[in-house]
């Protein structure tokens, strides 16, 4: 969960980016509520999708509104000084349209945005909400979502702590792929084997999403939820995949040898890691992203292999992907508090395709790596 220090210290940040004329904002991206109250609707839950707002006062306050099914399925109490959470259903009556109890819960905290000038995430409210508030439009040519997003960059230590518990998972998801990549099991059979050990890591049920597919010497690149394609032996497999704890993700990637890899499969694997290591090599803050991407996509072309085909790595936290993006024609540099991912992979036809990743928390000397798998194509 997150801190009262950091969810504080978080709306500080804030204000000390935006105008001294804004008195208080409105936030109503998910995850933007739960960066700067630790309340999130558990996305396992019936509840799932639903939304809520979030007032901060320049003055200090901040208030949750939600409606009162919303509201049980959070994990963690929200770190507010004000709830105002309206009965949606109450197992006697008919419900109403959803979305009009959070009108009902701004018309019951009127007080708080009535007074001095208004500033709305205006990528995540309502219109209707927007017409209720009648913020001044002309303060709205200051993004909040954007100043928002540029914030979340740099994680605060009770989000590193979060983030620590998704790769502990991944990491537990990951050894158990070792085992259950055979021929004869399908690519559905091992994404079950890599869920179930995330998920008793994690010690809770959670999300895990991302790339569980075979490839081959035909189909030598492919994505995406797991079929009920049966591994034959020359296959890999890749696990790309994400572990989300409250609203935080890991994402890192291993690629196994289903059978004994061949010899150009173990000189493709040699060059994903040498890449990994060489873009480490420059990994810190200040860094761009450019030179990141050149330094692991340099070793590809030194071997007579193509270019890195697709980014080196990118941001990680709250949503996939974030920047900073470290691509050929990246603009984005580096900060001290990044957490970023490294993947570089390899897709050559009449071999089948591959690609390694590891997660960094980025600093002033380097980077502290939180991922902790082994990379190999076999135990």
């Amino acid at each position: 969960m997150l801190t009262t220090d950091g969810c504080q210290q978080r709306r500080q940040n804030l204000w000390a980016q935006l105008p001294a004329g804004i008195d208080w904002v409105l936030i109503g991206d998910a995850r933007h509520v739960q960066y700067f109250s630790n309340f999130r609707i558990n996305p396992i839950s019936f509840s799932a999708d639903q939304k809520c707002l979030l007032l901060l006062q320049r003055t200090g306050e901040a208030t949750l509104l939600a409606d009162n099914f919303a509201r049980r399925t959070a994990a963690f109490d929200p770190i507010v000084d004000r709830e105002v959470i309206v009965p949606w259903y109450t197992h006697k009556k008919s419900v109403a349209n959803r979305d009009h109890a959070l009108l009902a819960a701004l018309e019951e905290c009127r007080d708080a945005w009535t007074t001095g000038t208004g500033l709305i995430e205006t990528e995540s409210v309502s219109a209707a909400v927007a017409a209720v508030t009648k913020p001044d439009f002309a303060q709205q040519d200051v993004s909040l979502n954007t100043v928002i997003r540029q914030l979340r960059r740099q994680k605060l230590p009770d989000e590193v702590a979060i983030l620590r518990k998704c790769m502990a998972a991944c990491d537990a998801g990951h050894a158990a792929a070792f085992d259950a990549a055979k021929p004869g099991v399908s690519e559905l059979d091992v994404y079950l084997a890599i869920q179930q050990a995330a998920e008793k890591a994690a010690g809770s049920a959670c999300v895990v999403y991302g790339d569980f597919r075979a490839t081959n010497a035909v189909q030598f690149k492919a994505g995406g939820l797991p079929t009920d394609y049966v591994l034959k032996d020359g296959d890999l497999f890749i696990a790309d995949y994400s572990v989300v704890i409250h609203g935080y993700r890991s994402d890192f990637t291993n690629t196994l040898a289903v059978g004994t890899p061949s010899a150009d499969q173990v000189n493709q694997f040699e060059a994903c890691r040498d890449a990994i290591t060489a873009a480490e090599s420059v990994l810190k803050a200040d860094a761009t992203g450019k030179a990141v991407y050149e330094a692991a996509s340099n070793v590809f072309l030194e071997r007579g292999y193509p270019a890195l085909a697709h980014h080196c790595g990118h941001g990680l936290g709250m949503e996939h992907p974030e920047p900073p993006i470290l691509v050929p024609e990246s603009d984005d540099v580096l900060l001290k508090g990044d957490v970023v991912t490294l993947e570089p992979g390899l897709y050559i036809e009449g071999v089948g395709g591959m690609r390694y990743e590891h997660n960094y928390l980025v600093t002033d000397e380097g980077f502290e790596r939180l991922s902790n798998h082994r990379l190999a194509l076999q135990r």
